[in-house]
């Protein structure tokens, strides 16, 4: 059964103990299943994000003609055994300019993004197109990139965006430049594939290679196996949403009542969400940091440190926001949007917005608009386990990262929070199985 297009977050009343696992990382996660299709032989990707990013590029992978087996894992239901069969670093043939290989890669940026120098290796024409938001997110620096590189690359709307056909060329040794300043996405996209073909790459913008998720395309490069088995990490983002029930619990005076199973350790350095517990206050007598930043401090989990900010007791600046203008929707004016419907003050100045702290009696409930963006859905759930009368819209948008959010939710602990989860049209409480998103 699927979830009803408004449902209803009822608070918790009294503090409970769990222990959360989460899915896969799904930026590890297609990161890996690119560097897979390029290894020669099986490789094997345990503990793999199952939702629609990742079934979108596993889907795309199949439709080129590579071999890609999907197995269940017992210990989490959005993970999968996926098991690779690369070739060598070579591409299945494409089509040709009047009957292009089609590849639909929906809404998911990373599968646009790392796809398009992946086709380049092949040979024949591929065209990648999405759903209507994916053609408005930026490609043009990662066109312009490949480019340089000598590939021919047609947007068919002449502005550099999906879709675009792409004229598999193979390996061409070469050098380009591409700048991050509007996704770091680029940068990986070149460096997954540059090994195959032969690039050189001169990253530029903030940060250049030192940016979080380039870092984490080079560091997953060198630990690739060559075949073998390959451990994906639970995805620090998702997770933060239950470390965000565990801060709203701390600012009560209760301790030590929520876990996330297998935390990805900071000194991995794999994903930068892993430092969410240290910015936010978690465990510790700080409290949440008086200015957070985008840039390198947090990544996408920034959006529930700032939807926990009004609990902070203080002013939270939130600074270098940019790149969340160009995700899944406009996320800066999102979330001030849909803060301010809840009573809370909060300010955007340039791409910094400011969250004034507010009592609890002050907030209240509200619709919110979730823009078909997940992170707005689940960030805006877990405020509804502490203000009464939030109620979320289109909530199966977090089946592209996230599928059983709403289960793990509503789990009876310790696998879970307890929590209900009403039908806002018939005030029905929902069963487990209603709440998984697909």
């Amino acid at each position: 059964m699927a979830l009803p297009d408004l449902i209803e977050i009822v608070p918790l009343d009294q503090p409970v103990q769990a222990e959360i696992t989460v899915p896969g990382s799904k930026s590890i996660t297609n990161r890996a299943l690119i560097l897979a299709a390029l290894a020669d032989g099986e490789t094997v990707l345990k503990g793999a994000l199952w939702s629609e990013d990742t079934q979108i590029m596993v889907e795309c992978l199949q439709e080129l003609g590579f071999m890609v087996n999907v197995e269940g894992d017992p210990a989490e239901p959005c993970n999968r055994t996926i098991t690779v069969y690369g070739n060598g670093g070579v591409v299945p043939r494409g089509g040709t300019e009047t009957q292009p290989l089609d590849l639909f890669v929906g809404n998911a940026g990373t599968a646009a993004r790392f796809l398009a120098p992946f086709l380049c290796l092949g040979s024949g024409v591929y065209r990648l197109h999405g759903v209507p938001r994916m053609h408005e997110r930026p490609q043009a620096a990662l066109f312009s990139a490949l480019r340089e590189l000598g590939y021919r690359l047609e947007s068919e709307k002449g502005n550099d965006k999906l879709p675009v056909k792409i004229f598999g060329e193979g390996a061409k040794k070469g050098r380009c430049h591409v700048s991050i300043e509007e996704s770091s996405q680029f940068a990986s996209a070149l460096l997954l594939s540059a090994k195959h073909g032969g690039w050189k790459i001169n990253i530029i913008g903030e940060n250049a290679e030192e940016s979080p998720y380039v870092a984490m395309t080079s560091k997953l490069i060198e630990a690739f196996p060559k075949g073998g088995e390959f451990q994906i990490e639970p995805d620090a983002s998702s997770g933060s949403y239950f470390w965000g029930v565990a801060y709203l619990f701390e600012r009560a005076g209760f301790k030590d009542h929520i876990r996330v199973f297998d935390w990805p350790r900071t000194e991995s350095q794999w994903q930068l969400d892993a430092q969410f517990r240290g910015w936010v206050g978690i465990g510790n007598n700080a409290g949440m940091k008086s200015s957070i930043s985008r840039l390198n401090e947090l990544a996408d989990s920034i959006m529930t440190a700032i939807v926990l900010a009004p609990f902070a007791g203080q002013a939270i600046h939130f600074t270098d926001l940019g790149r969340l203008r160009v995700q899944e929707c406009e996320r800066v004016v999102a979330l001030r949007t849909e803060l301010t419907k809840c009573g809370t003050k909060v300010i955007e100045e340039g791409d910094t917005l400011t969250v004034y702290p507010s009592k609890l009696e002050e907030l209240h409930g509200a619709e919110i608009e979730t823009y078909n963006d997940h992170r707005m859905a689940m960030c805006f759930a877990i405020l509804g386990l502490k203000v009464p009368g939030i109620k979320i819209k289109n909530p199966a948008c977090v089946k592209k990262t996230f599928p059983n959010f709403f289960q793990k939710l509503a789990a009876v602990p310790p696998h879970g929070l307890g929590a209900e989860i009403l039908d806002v049209k018939t005030g029905r409480k929902l069963t487990h199985e209603e709440l998984f998103a697909d």
